[in-house]
């Protein structure tokens, strides 16, 4: 059953809008309140935010909402949604807030909980928290609300554990590293524990001002840190997204690395030194099928799972992996995290560039990616991918790529759009079977 609050990844939209008003932040405060009030212990919620304008009005309606129903809340300022996964297990919390719409532009905002495990809520306790929403939450007496307090050295906490992820035996002095922190939640906390682990550091996107972040910075948009890699003579550059939970790289070249590349690096390396559980790694559909072969090359596999980091953690989960993510950089570590974390990840690739003592561009361009296209096609209503027309187009695209590429079509979960992706050895026969199949969806929808 589709829900009416929840999307792919929490509570997001425009903010002042729809479900992204203070008045709902204070309902969902209540809500997830009241759902894991749970046992005779005093109930804690941790909160964090990234940089957006908007995050200090949700913060205080959360506050509001969470204290009404009796549990106390301790607010950590602006830090990755990662860093609030981890705060929420070491402060024994029964819930974790982090409130970022991401990567999105600052208008947007979103709202993401954790449960007591440092994980993402399940679809279940999402559903029920929604019921919860639209219901009446009993209020406590006066007697039993919740208090308020700040944490001021979470940011210390977060770095201490950053590093800890870090060979012990190894130092990053003589790189020169460009981190762009996308004027988001990492704008401190990355630059210091890179600069503490002994890395000599050029540092943009950390001057945020409430409506800058993702503002041409951060992974959606590389070519600032790109050219700032080449202007400073750097050895490589990290760029994190708002909230700091994706990744992507440049090499020494500005040339950009992607999340599959980065996949690939960390595989192989823990594989080498026997530290890869599951024989292989966990991407979406959506990565390129010269990551499949590239691993398979090295004897490794690669299990797909449905577009969205939740589908890739879950099958972690289940069949015991402990390296999986996406192509745009969201990368989960589960000895280390339980969701994705740029930092985590960026300091893994740092110690295989260490270890293998060359230039990025040699250690990370792991192999050469097949031509991928994607195209999106808009439409106004009905279900254009059952159309007979449509599938016949489809079937025949399958047959004409069979071994050499992929075709992956799927509605989006956010908007009315059909995302018509395929690649293959051949660029041009992408092109013309991706041209192909969106000229049928755009005739089927009218």
């Amino acid at each position: 059953m589709a829900r009416k609050y929840f999307g792919t990844d929490g509570i997001r939209g425009a903010t002042n809008q729809g479900a992204m008003t203070a008045a709902m932040a204070m309902k969902v405060g209540m809500a997830a309140g009241a759902y894991f009030l749970r046992g005779d212990h005093r109930h804690r919620v941790v909160i964090g935010k990234d940089t957006r304008l908007s995050g200090y009005m949700l913060e205080s309606a959360l506050v509001a909402g969470f204290t009404s129903v009796g549990m106390d809340v301790v607010m950590v300022g602006p830090m990755p949604t990662p860093a609030v996964a981890m705060l929420t297990t070491s402060m024994r919390a029964d819930i974790g807030v982090m409130i970022s719409a991401s990567h999105n532009p600052f208008a947007d905002n979103g709202i993401k909980l954790f449960g007591p495990d440092g994980f993402k809520l399940s679809d279940d306790a999402e559903s029920a928290i929604e019921a919860l929403i639209d219901g009446d939450i009993p209020l406590v007496a006066s007697d039993k609300i919740g208090r308020a307090r700040r944490v001021e050295d979470a940011q210390g906490r977060y770095i201490h554990f950053a590093k800890s992820t870090f060979p012990a035996d190894m130092r990053l002095d003589g790189l020169r590293i460009v981190v762009d922190c996308a004027n988001g939640a990492a704008y401190k906390v990355a630059p210091s524990a890179l600069w503490e682990l002994g890395a000599d550091i050029v540092a943009i996107g950390v001057t945020p001002n409430g409506t800058n972040i993702n503002d041409g910075v951060g992974s959606t948009a590389p070519e600032a840190l790109g050219e700032t890699v080449v202007a400073s003579g750097a050895d490589i550059g990290i760029a994190l997204d708002g909230d700091a939970d994706r990744l992507i790289v440049v090499d020494e070249t500005g040339t950009v690395v992607d999340g599959d590349q980065l996949m690939a690096t960390i595989a192989t390396g823990w594989a080498r030194a026997g530290r890869l559980a599951g024989g292989g790694l966990v991407a979406t559909v959506m990565s390129n099928l010269g990551l499949e072969r590239h691993l398979a090359a090295q004897g490794l596999g690669l299990v797909r799972t449905k577009v969205g980091d939740r589908h890739v953690l879950e099958k972690m989960r289940t069949s015991g992996y402990n390296v999986g993510g996406e192509q745009s950089g969201h990368i989960i570590l589960s000895d280390y995290a339980t969701t994705g974390d740029g930092l985590v990840a960026a300091l893994q690739i740092l110690a295989e560039v260490k270890r293998a003592g060359a230039a990025a561009s040699e250690v990370l361009h792991r192999f050469e990616p097949l031509p991928q296209l994607l195209r999106n096609v808009r439409f106004k209503g009905g279900k254009p991918l059952e159309a007979d027309a449509v599938k016949a187009v489809i079937a025949a695209a399958e047959v004409e790529l069979a071994a050499n590429g992929r075709l992956v079509i799927r509605p989006s979960g956010t908007e009315p759009v059909i995302r018509v992706m395929a690649e293959g050895d051949d660029a041009a026969q992408v092109e013309a079977v991706v041209a192909r199949i969106c000229d049928a969806v755009r005739v089927a929808a009218g």
